[in-house]
């Protein structure tokens, strides 16, 4: 039985429409008190699952993680840095050129896409589950083995700010995201005060923050979030709402202005297709720092 594929997001989630909500939470709330002798995990925005890799996907790990998997020290779990991990940039890409990162970059349509159409900046893509890391591979092999492409495989929220210095993005992707549609499950979404603490300081001066989503629910938390950012501007404040009807229910006050174009550098990935396939508009969303 094949193995279900991620929807992008700081790390796995399952390739659905709707998360499986019928599974126990992974991680307990921050505040949550652990038995003695034990550390309690945070709430985080995935949920890990089988990491099996088919024929080829292994043989592209093996071929190209070495180069452009990185392997920093890990804390007490897999998916956090420890204290000491830090990246440096110049090192890193041999180069300090713009910096793009995309948090959850799934199977890697959209960042060896951007790598390969612009070698002139570099791209850090940030994804935990393994299956995906190891179709980027792929896809890197395919595209020529750009140099100017690495992967992090860590929960964004907690390795982006320790590994990165402050100022360091120049670009920051977050398409669509595992949407959490239940209430229950709305502290495990990735847009959420937690994550947006830890990664708006690592934005430029003039930085954009690019998102996307198919479901009006999420389109509609994300704009209460971001909005209310102080260092945050909308690029499209008149940009008007995406035209037709959804197949999902748009949340009354839903704004009317300040959605973005289609961004001409995102790659239609399979969630996009399924998403315009399902009946439900796509919502774009542009921001920059300032």
């Amino acid at each position: 039985m094949s193995t279900p594929e991620p929807r992008a997001d700081s790390a796995a989630a399952p390739d659905s429409s709707v998360p499986d909500s019928s599974l126990p939470d992974a991680e307990a709330p921050s505040d949550a008190r652990a038995p003695e002798g034990r550390t309690h995990r945070d709430v985080v925005s995935f949920v890990r699952r089988g990491e099996r890799l088919s024929p080829s996907r292994q043989s592209a790990w093996d071929r190209l993680s070495e180069d452009y998997a990185l392997d920093p020290p890990r804390g007490h779990r897999d998916t956090l840095p420890a204290d000491e991990a830090r990246l440096d940039l110049a090192e890193l890409f041999g180069r300090r050129a713009e910096l793009v990162v995309e948090v959850g970059s799934g199977l890697g349509e959209n960042i060896v896409a951007a790598a390969t159409a612009h070698p002139e900046r570099d791209h850090l893509g940030v994804e935990v589950y393994r299956p995906g890391l190891a179709q980027t591979l792929a896809r890197v092999d395919r595209a020529g083995r750009p140099a100017n492409l690495r992967l992090l495989p860590l929960d964004a929220q907690r390795a982006l700010p320790a590994m990165l210095p402050e100022g360091s993005i120049d670009e920051l992707w977050v398409y669509f995201a595992d949407p959490w549609p239940k209430a229950r499950h709305h502290k495990r979404r990735i847009i959420n005060p937690p994550f947006l603490d830890a990664v708006l300081p690592l934005l430029a001066p003039g930085a954009r923050f690019r998102l996307a989503t198919d479901w009006a629910q999420y389109a509609h938390h994300m704009r209460r979030e971001l909005d209310a950012r102080e260092e945050l501007e909308l690029l499209h404040p008149d940009g008007p709402r995406p035209e037709g009807t959804s197949s999902d229910r748009v949340p009354e006050g839903m704004a009317s202005t300040g959605w973005a174009p289609r961004f001409e550098g995102r790659v239609k990935t399979s969630f996009e297709n399924k998403g315009m396939q399902a009946g439900r508009l796509i919502w774009d969303l542009a921001y920059t720092r300032v």
